[in-house]
């Protein structure tokens, strides 16, 4: 097994673990293991969800911007942002939206250290989800 296919169970078991319930405290996760990109054509596209408080769900596309989309892309290791979509363009999500109008300004780690109302504070619809596309290239 190489370092890629290590690196790829490693992080499948980890997001099994908090979507399960797992009970670690979120504050101990590297915020890696708190984003990951649904229905989209590979690891770097598709639309966003974030873990907050032990259940996944989705960003609304509110302010949702090129700049909010690259720090997802850095936080995956998926290279630069080609896109950031509107309107769930990767279908809309099923569970809660956890943040509406996200502003990132650049400088941010991790999607959640970006300003938004607050967490599950929102006035979207699931229609509203926002997705990305990535390079996938370093």
């Amino acid at each position: 097994m190489g370092a890629i296919d290590r690196t790829l169970c490693f992080l499948f078991l980890i997001g099994s673990l908090i979507s399960s319930g797992w009970s670690y405290p979120t504050s101990n996760i590297p915020d890696i293991f708190l984003v990951r990109l649904v229905g989209g054509w590979d690891r770097c596209s598709g639309r966003v969800e974030i873990n907050y408080n032990k259940s996944w769900g989705s960003v609304c596309d509110d302010y949702w911007s090129i700049q909010s989309a690259a720090i997802v892309c850095k936080q995956l290791n998926c290279g630069y942002a080609l896109e950031a979509l509107h309107n769930a363009y990767f279908e809309k999500g099923s569970g809660n939206i956890l943040m509406d109008d996200v502003k990132c300004s650049g400088s941010e780690q991790a999607l959640s250290q970006c300003s938004h109302r607050g967490w599950g504070v929102h006035d979207c619809r699931p229609h509203e989800d926002a997705g990305i596309i990535c390079s996938d290239t370093n």
